[in-house]
C-alpha cells in the first residue's frame, strides 16, 4: 500500500498543527491500515502564542515549524522540501492557526492577508504536484484555503470545491479565489471527484473532540476511496 504523506506546520491551534486533528489523521491512517510519513517546514513559525494565556509569546521568542511539529510526529518527521509527491499516494494537511498563518498568509491583515494570500512555495509545489498527478488531497479546518488558493481559478487553476463548514468570511474568501464553498457540518467530508480533493470542517465549528474525529475520519476515508481508483 502507498505511504501518504501528512503536513503539519508546529504544535498548536493557535500558531501551528491542530493537535487533536494530526493525531485523528494518524488513527484513521492506522485503522485503514495506511501507512504515513509527516513533513513541516524547516522553518520559524509566522509567530509563536502561549497557549495557556492565548497571547502572542515576548517579543524575539521563535520557534521551528518542523522542530515543534515532531512533538506530534514523535520524532518521525522531515523536511516539507524533501517531500516527492511521486514517492506518495496522497496528500494530507492537518488544520490549526499555522495552516493559515505559517503555510499561507491568510490569517495576515492587509492585502497580503485572506484570499489574496501567498502560498509557501513548497506547499504549492506538493499540492500542484499531487494534484496534477491526479493523486488525492484531505484537507481539514481551516487548511482548504490552501487548495483553493492554489487550485482556485483566480490563479490560473480548474478550480476546487471544498468546505470551510458553515458560510461565512472564509467561505467568501474562497469563493474569492476562484474556488467553490459546500456547507457542511463538523462530521461530514465534502469529497470534489473531479479535483481529487476531500475537505472536512473540524475545529471550523465549535464542536467536541469525537465529532471532530468522527469528520476527519470521513475525509481519510474519502481519500483512501479516490486512492484506491487510481492507477498509477
Amino acid at each position: 500500500m502507498s505511504t501518504y504523506a501528512l503536513v503539519l506546520c508546529g504544535s498548536g491551534r493557535a500558531d501551528g498543527s491542530e493537535i487533536h486533528e494530526s493525531v485523528s489523521i494518524l488513527i484513521h491512517l492506522a485503522r485503514l491500515g495506511i501507512p504515513v510519513k509527516m513533513f513541516a517546514p524547516d522553518a520559524p513559525q509566522a509567530e509563536v502564542i502561549n497557549h495557556l494565556t492565548g497571547k502572542p509569546a515576548p517579543s524575539g521568542q521563535t520557534r521551528n515549524m518542523l522542530v515543534e511539529a515532531a512533538r506530534i510526529a514523535r520524532g518521525a518527521i522531515a523536511p516539507l522540501s524533501q517531500l516527492d509527491p511521486a514517492q506518495h499516494g496522497a496528500l494530507l494537511f492537518a488544520g490549526g492557526f499555522g495552516a493559515a498563518k505559517n503555510l499561507c498568509t491568510f490569517a495576515q491583515p492587509g492585502e497580503k492577508g485572506g484570499p489574496n494570500c501567498d502560498v509557501l512555495p513548497d506547499v504549492e509545489r506538493v499540492i500542484k504536484g499531487f494534484h496534477a498527478a491526479k493523486k488525492p488531497i484531505g484537507l481539514c479546518c481551516i487548511a482548504p484555503v490552501l487548495a483553493a488558493r492554489v487550485l482556485g481559478t483566480r490563479k490560473g487553476g480548474p478550480g476546487v470545491r471544498v468546505t470551510l463548514g458553515a458560510e461565512g468570511e472564509a467561505a467568501d474568501a474562497v469563493r474569492t479565489m476562484g474556488a467553490t464553498h459546500v456547507a457542511k457540518a463538523v462530521t461530514e467530508a465534502f469529497t470534489d471527484d473531479r479535483e481529487r480533493v476531500v475537505t472536512t470542517p473540524a475545529y471550523m465549528y465549535d464542536a467536541n473532540p469525537y465529532e471532530i474525529f468522527t469528520g476527519i475520519g470521513a475525509m481519510v476515508e474519502g481519500v483512501a476511496a479516490l486512492a484506491n481508483k487510481q492507477t498509477w
